[in-house]
């Protein structure tokens, strides 16, 4: 896996792991700290994807790809459907701007 993008990915299951696990006032925090990780983590493969030649044009192609596989192998299942909307956001060259990240 690429190096940068498994450090973002490992940053982001951390704060998911601390997230899912806290049941104090602060869970807002951590959430609004997963969710940052998780973007910063998707802007991430997205460098990434851009970088590939041939750079996949597909959804297909793109969940083809072994590091993609890998990442959804250690993505807890919740996150599969962001991720999966994530992709098809790079496919499409389209990227969200900070406001969007948040809501």
């Amino acid at each position: 896996m690429d190096p940068t993008v498994k450090q973002a990915l490992d940053i982001t299951l951390h704060n998911w792991q601390t997230m899912t696990s806290y049941q104090s006032d602060e869970k807002e925090a951590v959430a609004d700290q997963f969710q940052s990780s998780f973007y910063v983590f998707i802007d991430t493969v997205r460098d990434w994807v851009l970088r590939q030649d041939p750079m996949p044009l597909t959804m297909d192609s793109m969940l083809e790809m072994e590091m993609i596989q890998d990442i959804f192998d250690l993505l807890p299942a919740p996150l599969h459907l962001n991720l999966e909307t994530e992709l098809e956001l790079i496919l499409d060259r389209v990227e969200r701007v900070d406001e969007d990240k948040y809501d």
